[in-house]
C-alpha cells in the first residue's frame, strides 16, 4: 500500500532550517489546499431587508406620535 505524499518534501525545499523553520525573510514552500466553492450560492433574497426597513420606520412614527399626542396633552 504505497501512496505518494501529497505535499512537497521538506529535504527537497530550498531555504528550510533543519527542524522545518525558515530564515527571518524567507516565505514557506508552498503546500497544497483547498478553496472555492463547490457549488452556486443561491442569491440573498431582497424582501426580508425591505421588511425590516418598513418595520424599523412603523415602530419610529409611532414613538414619535406617541410623544407627540403627549406633548399636545400637556397644553388642554
Amino acid at each position: 500500500m504505497s501512496t505518494q505524499d501529497p505535499g512537497p518534501r521538506p529535504e527537497d525545499a530550498p531555504g528550510l532550517d533543519a527542524g522545518g523553520g525558515v530564515q527571518p525573510g524567507d516565505t514557506p514552500p508552498d503546500a497544497g489546499q483547498t478553496s472555492g466553492l463547490s457549488h452556486p450560492q443561491p442569491n440573498p433574497s431582497r424582501v426580508m431587508p425591505v421588511f425590516a426597513i418598513v418595520l424599523i420606520a412603523l415602530i419610529v412614527l409611532g414613538v414619535a406620535a406617541f410623544f407627540v399626542a403627549r406633548a399636545f396633552a400637556l397644553f388642554d
